[in-house]
C-alpha cells in the first residue's frame, strides 16, 4: 500500500506503539481537482497535500461527465500519488451520472468515495450497495458532503449510518446558497451548521473537513478561516488552489512547540505513574490521563507528517 495515511478506512496502523485509526490520518490540506483536467491531476502528484479530491461533481460540466470519469480512472490506475489520500467525489445517486460513477470507481484504486449533498442515512446505504455490487473492497470507506439544510439537520443520524462512513466534508458554497447567507469574514451564517457537524463527527468518531475559501486573493482571510476552523475542531481545510496549501498545512499542522509540550506531558506522566500518582503538573497546569492521550495522539500525527518530508 503506497498511501501512508492508510487507505484510511482499510485498516488501523501502528506507529511508535500507538494505534492509529481513521481520525488520526493527517488531513490538513485537501485539494479539489476537476476530474476532467488531466493537468490538474498531474500537478497534484507533486503538491504537499494530505489528500486529493478527484472531482466528478461540481467541477465538471454535464457534457464532460463521462470524459472526467474516464480521466479519473486512468489517473488512479497510473498512480504516483504517494502518501496523498485519493478521494473521488462522485455525482449524486439522484443524477444521471451517480450510479455509473460508483461502478467505475469501485475497483479503480480510490482510497475514499465522497458522496455529495447527502440528506438522509439511506443515501449512505444505497451508495455502499452500489459499490459492493460493483466489486468494491468490503472496507472501502465513504465520506459525505454536508451542504444542505436538511442534511445538516439530520447530520447525527447520517454520521452514524454505517461503520464505513468515516468523514464529513463541509460544502459551504452550496450551503451559503441554500441558507441565503453571505461569505463574511467571521462566517457568521455558517457557525451553527459547522458546529453541528463537528459535534456529529466527534460523537461518531469521524474525520471532518472545513469548507473552501473562494477568494484566492484574500490570503489573510483564508488564514483567518483556517484558524477559526482549527479552533472549532476541524481536522483540516478543503482547498481550491495550490496557493492555499502552505497556510492550511501550517495552521492545521503540529508545531515544534506543541511537540515539545506533548513530550514533557508524557515524560511527566511516566514519572508520576512510577511514583504511584494519577496526576502531575506540567508548565503549571494539571495533567490527567486524558491530556496524556491527547499528547500521544498529537505525537502520532506529527510522526506521520514528518515521515512525509
Amino acid at each position: 500500500m503506497d498511501c501512508l495515511a492508510a487507505r484510511i478506512g482499510h485498516s488501523n496502523r501502528t506507529l511508535s506503539g500507538i494505534v492509529m485509526n481513521t481520525t488520526d490520518a493527517p488531513l490538513r490540506s485537501v485539494l479539489y481537482a476537476p476530474g476532467s483536467n488531466p493537468r490538474a491531476l498531474e500537478k497534484a502528484r507533486s503538491l504537499p497535500i494530505d489528500a486529493l479530491i478527484l472531482d466528478l461533481e461540481d467541477a465538471v460540466a454535464p457534457d464532460s461527465k463521462a470524459q472526467a470519469r474516464d480521466e479519473v480512472v486512468r489517473a488512479l490506475a497510473a498512480g504516483g500519488f504517494g502518501d496523498r489520500i485519493r478521494v473521488v467525489r462522485v455525482n449524486g445517486l439522484d443524477t444521471p451520472w451517480g450510479e455509473d460513477d460508483l461502478v467505475a470507481v469501485a475497483q479503480a484504486g480510490a482510497d475514499v468515495v465522497l458522496l455529495p449533498k447527502v440528506e438522509q442515512p439511506q443515501t449512505v446505504h444505497a451508495a455502499l450497495a452500489a459499490l459492493d455490487g460493483a466489486g468494491a473492497a468490503p472496507d472501502l470507506p465513504l465520506w459525505i458532503m454536508a451542504e444542505t439544510p436538511r442534511g445538516i439537520l439530520d447530520i447525527d443520524r447520517i454520521a452514524g449510518a454505517h461503520p464505513r462512513l468515516q468523514g464529513i466534508v463541509m460544502g459551504t458554497s452550496d450551503l451559503a446558497r441554500e441558507l441565503r447567507v453571505r461569505h463574511s469574514p467571521r462566517r457568521t451564517g455558517f457557525i451553527t451548521s459547522l458546529g453541528l457537524c463537528v459535534l456529529a463527527a466527534r460523537a461518531h468518531g469521524l474525520a471532518i473537513l472545513d469548507g473552501v475559501h473562494l477568494d484566492l486573493q484574500d490570503e489573510s482571510g483564508f488564514e483567518a478561516a483556517c484558524e477559526q476552523g482549527r479552533e472549532m475542531g476541524f481536522d483540516g481545510k478543503t482547498l481550491i488552489h495550490p496557493r492555499q496549501v502552505e497556510a492550511a498545512n501550517r495552521v492545521f499542522g503540529v508545531s515544534e512547540q506543541a511537540v515539545q509540550q506533548a513530550q514533557r506531558i508524557i515524560q511527566a506522566w511516566r514519572e508520576a505513574e512510577a511514583a504511584g500518582s494519577g496526576v502531575c503538573v506540567v508548565d503549571g497546569r494539571l495533567v490527567e490521563n486524558l491530556h496524556v492521550e491527547e499528547a500521544r495522539h498529537l505525537l502520532a500525527v506529527y510522526e506521520v507528517i514528518r515521515g512525509r518530508g
